[in-house]
This record gives C-alpha cells, structure tokens and sequence, in this order.
C-alpha cells in the first residue's frame, strides 16, 4: 500500500511542483483578474468531468483486483474493454454538453463575468480525453501498477503547463478573455499526451501479461461469467456512489461561484473587487490546500484497494491496521504543512503570485489542510469497506453547512473572501468527522489520542520555530526568499526531531515506508527513540 502511496506522492510532488510554477507564470502574465476568469470556468468543466469520471477509476481498479486476484485475466481484461467503451460514450457526451452550455450559463447568470464563455469553450473537448484516461488508470491501479498514472500524470502537467503559459501570453494582447481561454486550453494538451503515455503501458502491460499467463487466456471454468451490461451495472453500483461524493467537489465550486462573488458584492465590493478576490481564493489558496495533501490523496488511491483486497479475504486485523496508519500518517504529514501555510501566508503569497493581498484568504484556508487530509483518507477506508454511499451523504451535509455559511459570513464586510475560506474549512472538516463516525461503527476504529496529541504537540513546537525563524532572517537579512524556505526547512527539522522523541512516529509506520523505512528504524534504535527489537 505505502508502494504505491510513495510512487504517487512523488508524482503528485512534481506535478504540484510544476502547476506551482505555471500558477506563478500565469498569475503574472493574467492577474488576480484573469486569474479569476479563468476560475470562473473551471469549477463548469471539473463538473462535467465529474460527472462523467468520478468514481469509475475506483470501480474498475476494485472489479480489476478482484479477477487478478481470482487468476480471471480474462474476466479483467474485458472489464477494461467495457469500461472503454463506456467512457467513449460518456466523454464524447459531456464534451459536446459542455460546448453547447456556455452561452446558457451566460445567459443565465450562472457565471456573471460574461468574459469567462471563452474559457467554458476551450475547456470542453478536455473533457472526452480525461474520460478515457480515467478508465486506463483505474485498470492500470486494479494490477497494482500505480507507475502508468505516476508517469502519465507528469507527462500530462507538463504539456499542461506549457499551453497554458504559451498561449495565455499569445492571446494577452486581445484581452484578459482571450488569455484565460489560452490558458484553458491546456487542459486539452495534457489529456491528449496523458492518454499516448498509458498506451505505451497498457502495451508493457500486455507484454507481461503474455509472457505469465501465455498468448491463449480463457476464462476460468468456475469463474462468474457476466454479461457486458452485467458489468456496467457493477461499475455504476461501485462508481455511482464515489461519484456522487465526487460531484459534491463541483457542486461546492459552482456554488462558490454563485455565491461568492454576490456576497462580496453585497458586502462592498465591486463586480472587478469581487472576481480578484475569488481569484485570490480558489486560483491560489485552494492550489496550495492541494499541494499540501498530495501525500494524502495519494495514501487514498493506495488505500482502497488494499482495504478491499483485505476485507475481501476477511482479515480484519489487517483492516484495522492499515486504517489506523492511514489515520496517523495524514495527521503526520498535514499538521506540519498546515503550521507552515499559517504562519507563512502572506510571505508565501508575495513569493509565490506577487500578490501578498492574497495572504489573509490563505491562512484561513490553511485550516483546511488537516480537515481536507483526514477526509480523503477516511472516505478511502470507507470506499474500501464497501460503503462508498456514506462519503456522497456526509458531503451533501457538509455541502449544505458551506452554503449556509457562504452566504452569511462573506457578505460581513470585515470577513470578505476570509469567510468563503472559513466556510471551506468546515465543509471539509464536517464530512471527515462524520466519516469518522462510521469507520468506528462498522470496525471500531478510533483515533488514537495519545498519538494525536504528540502530533499536535510537535506541530505547536514547529510553529513556534517556523515564527522565529522568518522573523530573525527577515530582521537580519531582509530577504523574504531565504526567509520563506528557510523557515520551512527548519520548522520541518523541527517538527520531525520533537514527533520522533515523543513517539509520535510508531514503528510500524516507519516499517511500512518503502526504502527509507528499515534504515530510519535502524536509526531510531541507536537513538534510544524505539526501545524494542527493531522490526524486519
């Protein structure tokens, strides 16, 4: 499981690395103006692709695992070729959906710059490529391969990256219209070269597949055969639910979009005001949320099918304990990188887009990290346990909190955007505690105090550092750069060195981290940290 969670994490370091480098270029060539254009049509298009991916990648890798576990290569490889041609129907769909609903949403006020219809348009044919990508990589993951979505993941930001900045800069001297929808754009050059990529593994994978199981596959004799709509069936039973939960992430941005501009305007702020501030929100704190749960939303990728595989061979020792460090690891890894965004918003953001006004909407959203973190993993275990509905009605609950609060903090005038990012907060931070409520009533898993509060203690100690440090290298050298990352580097040095003299890190966590887990250990044993004989 941790595998698979390292080998994504490293791609999802580079991709965020790289669409951090874009969003500085970008941010610069388009503004907090264009920026927010750009926004405007984004949340349209992750709805629609939503709509037509989410949770199908999940079902497959489960129904794919299940036959490679049974030895049915077979039956797996004609999942794929069903999910396929699924897919084909659904992109083609949505796409042309996508196209002939700009105007509409215009028209209707839906997005209320009407300088956003161009960025709608150039994102729609986007979404047919990233359909059948969704379908490849859940087979890929249901053989336990999680390098074909490492690498095409890479592959895709980059052609991304590089469209959107030569093409927002090409189309800049027509208007910010014309450069938002070059930067959109992009999309499109990512799924295109994406989906090349995984050919070449789904060819690899062939390859293997002959030379172990030999060119004549058959159906196993006592293998369930079921038809192609049979299967369509299993893969909408499995999948509606994750993408209904899914969805809800749209919903939530589509209503951010109806919702936050209007109350930014009744709170004082003109129609221009309003969309740089949105920009602000979700072209700049929401990526850097992102950036800092990519360990965790990779962990939940590795997690589902590891769970299922588990509950499948009914192990519930092994259940249970790959929920429990799944838990802990996503507090040890968002806690650090929450302290690091809340002290360091404004520096972060002046580095970062040249935009220090962005800071105060960044701090709140840092709350998010911890809160976005536990949920992904938590509506993991819950997928992997066979309860994929549990997530889709805990966000509509949280959904329906955010609106309330949407609506009623970002019209204050002294809260403005920081209300929308407060009302963030507790959308994620609703869904997590309810889903884990039921992870404790259906295997009894809790989370574990003592461990929680080591983290807390240690990420209280980072901060205290972390201030200290920016504040003496700002007062000595006046460079915000070294300041920035210096105080990052040192804050994590810090957090790491007072979690692991605490206990906070447990053996069997650091045993399970591929590569660097047996000599950490080793370490730790000459340090006096574990006191046990050091587990092999």
């Amino acid at each position: 499981m941790l595998k698979g969670t390292l080998i994504l994490t490293v791609a999802g370091v580079v991709v965020k690395v790289i669409g951090s480098l874009n969003w500085i270029f970008v941010s610069r060539i388009l503004g907090g103006e264009g920026i927010g254009l750009y926004q405007m049509a984004f949340p349209i298009y992750f709805f629609a692709l939503s709509v037509s991916t989410a949770g199908v990648p999940v079902a497959i890798s489960i129904i794919t695992a299940e036959r490679v576990a049974l030895k049915d290569i077979w039956g797996a490889k004609r999942v794929f070729k069903v999910s396929m041609s699924l897919m084909f129907v659904t992109g083609i769909f949505f796409s042309v959906l996508t196209y002939l609903g700009a105007q509409w949403l215009i028209d209707f006020h839906f997005i209320r710059d009407p300088r956003a219809y161009w960025s709608v348009v150039a994102l729609a044919p986007a979404i047919f490529f990233v359909t059948l990508l969704a379908s490849s990589r859940g087979y890929l993951q249901g053989w336990q391969r999680m390098t074909p979505t490492a690498v095409s993941q890479i592959v895709e930001q980059i052609f991304r990256v590089v469209t959107m900045i030569m093409f927002a800069s090409l189309f800049l001297p027509y208007g910010l219209d014309y450069a938002a929808a070059g930067a959109s754009l992009g999309a499109f050059a990512g799924a295109v070269t994406g989906l090349i990529v995984l050919v070449y593994f789904h060819w690899k994978l062939e390859k293997d597949i002959i030379n172990e199981f030999g060119r004549n596959i058959q159906p196993l004799p006592d293998a369930e055969q079921t038809s192609h709509w049979g299967i369509i069936k299993r893969i909408f039973a499995l999948s509606l639910p994750v993408s209904a939960a899914s969805i809800m992430l749209p919903v939530v941005s589509n209503l951010d979009l109806a919702i936050v501009p209007q109350r930014l305007e009744v709170a004082g702020y003109s129609v221009n005001e309003a969309t740089e501030l949105f920009g602000y929100l979700t072209g700049m704190a929401v990526p850097l949320v992102n950036l800092a749960t990519i360990l965790t939303a990779s962990l939940a990728v590795s997690l589902v099918p590891a769970i299922s595989k588990a509950r499948a061979l009914q192990d519930e020792k092994m259940v249970f304990s790959q929920t429990a460090s799944g838990i802990r690891i996503s507090n040890a890894v968002c806690f650090p990188a929450f302290i690091i965004v809340l002290i360091l918003a404004t520096p972060i953001a002046s580095l970062i887009y040249n935009a220090p006004a962005a800071g105060p909407a960044i701090m709140v959203s840092s709350v998010s990290i911890v809160l976005l973190g536990l949920h992904q993993v938590s509506t993991a275990i819950l997928q992997g346990l066979g309860y994929p509905s549990i997530p889709m009605i805990n966000m509509i609950v949280a959904a329906v909190a955010k609106v309330v609060l949407n609506w009623t903090l970002v019209a204050q005038p002294w809260l403005g955007i920081m209300g929308a990012a407060w009302a963030t907060a507790a959308d994620m931070g609703v869904a997590a505690i309810i889903n884990m409520f039921f992870i404790y009533k259906y295997i009894g898993y809790r989370m574990e105090i003592p461990q929680f509060l080591k983290t807390v203690v240690a990420a209280v100690v980072m901060a205290g550092a972390v201030w200290y440090f920016y504040d003496y290298t700002m007062a000595y050298l006046d460079s915000n750069i070294l300041a920035t990352f210096g105080a990052c580097l040192f804050g994590c040095i810090v957090y790491l060195a007072v979690l692991l003299v605490i206990g906070g890190m447990m053996e069997e966590d650091m045993a399970r981290i591929p590569m660097i887990g047996r000599f950490g250990i080793k370490a730790m044993h000459k340090l006096g940290v574990y006191k046990d004989k050091p587990i092999n």
